[in-house]
């Protein structure tokens, strides 16, 4: 997936320096420190002020976009001032960082004087992993990635079941059974979103396909409204978005199409068109995982939340969704927490009609982490 504002004066400029410095390397990422909604308060005068203070690690955030995108980095900045909220900290954060070595050289920085860092994209986990690896007495959280290190965690979650109930929602709500999927980057993470969205969309609606068009970007609202617009001159009635924008939804909701985007409720975009989609909860986490670094008692671990631990859920349906689609949708997200059903239980045959998954088997977790295959309904290629 997926502001450098407090700590020292010094570190403050120098970084502030190679924020600006690195921002040509990217024509969409600005790198500038952050002006919206996550500034946080001056740093302290004396990093042992008080003896409280001195309790309190230094915590910072990596975004790939703007806490103003409306998606990914908005929920990640959520839970960020969730965290503070409940801890009484102030982070630093930066944000429009690229997946590139502008990554590691920033996360460098930060690493000389913070005590725990998270970095919120899936493009960081090597650079992450080089770092935790040079600052063992730092400690590192990484989105979405599955390198670990005794200093180096990763947390995600479950999204995919929050993606199959987005899919009974636009399966239900097609009329011309053409649902348009704007896909970001063809990895496993959103391959295996695409494909239990599908898999909820035939659950109620086997005659309906989902046409994939991939954009290779996760903010960058132009190419993402172009990729919308193709969609719906397709005949696409429906679209969701693996996106960190709402455009996909601006766009189907100019065109009279219902839409859900990603990450976070993006009703306030367009409500009549508004359809749902998968969101993040992520201030617990944060908040847990901080607390257990205080306490001493943190250890590395790969964590994955869930419909159950609430670090995963589907924003509620949108206003023109009808009761008994809301009522089928909430059922099945009951049976997805109680475990009474898996989405990937087969019999699961792949868009070539090959059984990728036999009747009475279900994936593991592990298989669909790497997941490299379309299920059948969904017509799109992935890129090698």
């Amino acid at each position: 997936m997926k502001s450098y504002k407090k700590a020292f004066s010094a570190s403050l400029a120098l970084l502030i320096t190679l924020v600006m410095v690195s921002s040509g390397c990217s024509s969409n990422k600005s790198n500038k420190v952050d002006e919206g909604a996550g500034k946080a308060t001056e740093a302290p005068k004396s990093e042992a002020a008080t003896d409280e203070s001195a309790k309190l690690p230094r915590v910072a955030f990596v975004y790939i976009g703007p806490p103003g995108d409306g998606g990914w980095t908005f929920e990640h900045d959520k839970g960020r001032l969730y965290m503070e909220e409940k801890l009484g900290i102030k982070a630093d954060t930066v944000e429009n960082v690229p997946e590139s070595a502008d990554a590691e050289r920033i996360i460098t920085e930060l690493a000389q004087n913070h005590d725990v860092i998270f970095t919120t994209s899936f493009g960081y986990m090597d650079y992450t992993l080089n770092v935790a690896k040079k600052f063992p007495n730092v400690k590192f959280l990484h989105t979405a990635g599955y390198k670990t290190n005794e200093n180096m965690g990763t947390f995600f979650g479950k999204n995919f079941d929050a993606s199959y109930l987005s899919g009974i929602a636009a399966g239900k709500m097609t009329k011309k059974n053409v649902i348009g999927y704007v896909g970001a980057f063809p990895i496993p993470e959103v391959i295996y979103n695409i494909n239990a969205f599908t898999l909820g969309v035939q659950s109620v609606n086997p005659e309906a396909k989902v046409s994939v068009v991939w954009t290779n970007t996760w903010f960058d609202p132009t190419t993402e409204r172009q990729a919308a617009v193709s969609l719906l001159d397709k005949g696409a009635d429906v679209l969701l978005a693996y996106q960190d924008s709402p455009a996909t939804l601006q766009a189907a909701a100019e065109r009279g199409a219902m839409a859900g985007g990603n990450d976070s409720d993006m009703t306030r975009f367009a409500p009549e068109a508004y359809l749902t989609n998968p969101i993040w909860n992520w201030g617990p986490y944060y908040t847990k995982t901080v607390q257990s670094i205080i306490d001493g008692t943190w250890k590395s671990e790969q964590y994955s939340g869930s419909l159950a631990d609430g670090m995963v859920d589907i924003a509620p349906l949108g206003p023109s969704v009808p009761e008994d689609v809301k009522t089928l949708v909430n059922d099945t997200k009951t049976k997805l927490i109680s475990g009474e059903f898996n989405i990937f239980t087969g019999p699961i045959t792949d868009a070539a009609g090959t059984v990728k998954v036999e009747a009475g088997k279900t994936l593991t977790l592990d298989d669909i982490l790497v997941m490299d295959w379309f299920v059948k309904g969904v017509d799109g290629t992935i890129p090698k």
